[in-house]
């Protein structure tokens, strides 16, 4: 724990770590449609076809009751996830294994648990990271494992100067543009039940969050590098998949996503960079022999 002068201790939450819960979903052949349409995919996956992955993301949210919601439009704190009293919220990255595939059309259920609570404070202010744990079974498979990290914070001061980001890599062997536009977020917020009001509504991203723009969604990032990974390996199944979201790409600008082989050839290293270079995401992709 950091014991800067002036600062508060976060709350201890750690009475949520083993807490869990169990949810059951159809992968709805319609909604996977929906989504290869989203990414303007030429093949839409059929029912009784696998998943692709990170598209189990389109799964398991809670979609909560009008007054339950927040006034940032996630559904009101405490239920599964702890209570933390801290406004900002983000989902900072995760790890994640693909065991075995996900059929359309299929009923499947997802396990997770509360692996980790952590808080400090510091120079940036309160901090509580959450690593909240999954495992999706299909016919008593194991088809996923998941870990995902998710970091509340306080609300910065007006004041107070954005981070400089890293630059991105400039070794790609594999680069693809993406133009984002509103119409694209509003989709995925969408098709994913995300009402955080970051992505669809402006007033509110730049003047109560202070965004300068609507932000693009971290796991449509992901997705993308997700599926990034599978063309330029498309002979092999992805195994294993992280990702850490870096610094935040708008939607009034273009950013690409990139690729390269690892040394060893065994790994790729993927990367999202922004409009001026910087490093929004980075990635690490491994895959069956």
């Amino acid at each position: 724990m950091s014991t800067d002068a002036g600062l508060r201790e976060p709350g201890d939450y750690s009475q949520a770590i083993g807490r869990t819960e169990r949810k059951t979903a159809v992968i709805a052949s319609e909604r996977v449609s929906a989504m290869a349409n989203l990414l303007d995919l030429h093949a839409l996956p059929g029912s009784g076809g696998a998943l692709p992955p990170a598209w189990h993301w389109l799964f398991f949210n809670p979609f909560v009751r009008r007054r339950e919601l927040g006034v940032d439009g996630h559904p009101q704190r405490g239920g599964f996830l702890p209570d933390v009293k801290l406004p900002r919220r983000m989902w900072a990255g995760g790890r994640l294994a693909y065991l075995a595939p996900v059929p359309i059309g299929a009923t499947v259920e997802r396990e997770s648990e509360i692996a980790d609570v952590s808080a400090k404070s510091g120079r940036a202010g309160q901090l509580v990271f959450v690593t909240v744990r999954h495992r999706i079974f299909h016919a008593g498979t194991l088809c996923v494992e998941e870990e995902q990290d998710i970091v509340y914070r306080e609300a910065p001061a007006a004041d107070t100067p954005l981070p400089k980001p890293q630059p991105a890599p400039d070794q790609a062997q594999w680069s693809e543009p993406v133009t984002p536009d509103p119409v694209l977020l509003f989709r995925y917020s969408a098709l994913t039940y995300n009402g955080h009001r970051i992505h669809y509504d402006r007033p509110y991203a730049t003047g109560e969050e202070g965004y300068r723009d609507l932000v693009v969604h971290g796991p449509l990032i992901s997705t993308l590098l997700h599926g990034l990974a599978e063309r330029c390996r498309p002979k092999t199944r992805l195994r294993r998949f992280e990702f850490r979201a870096m610094a935040p790409l708008f939607v009034d600008r273009g950013f690409t996503i990139e690729a390269a082989q690892d040394e060893s050839n065994q790994h790729l290293n993927l990367w999202a960079k922004g409009p001026d270079g910087e490093l929004a995401m980075r990635a690490d992709a491994s895959f069956f022999e």
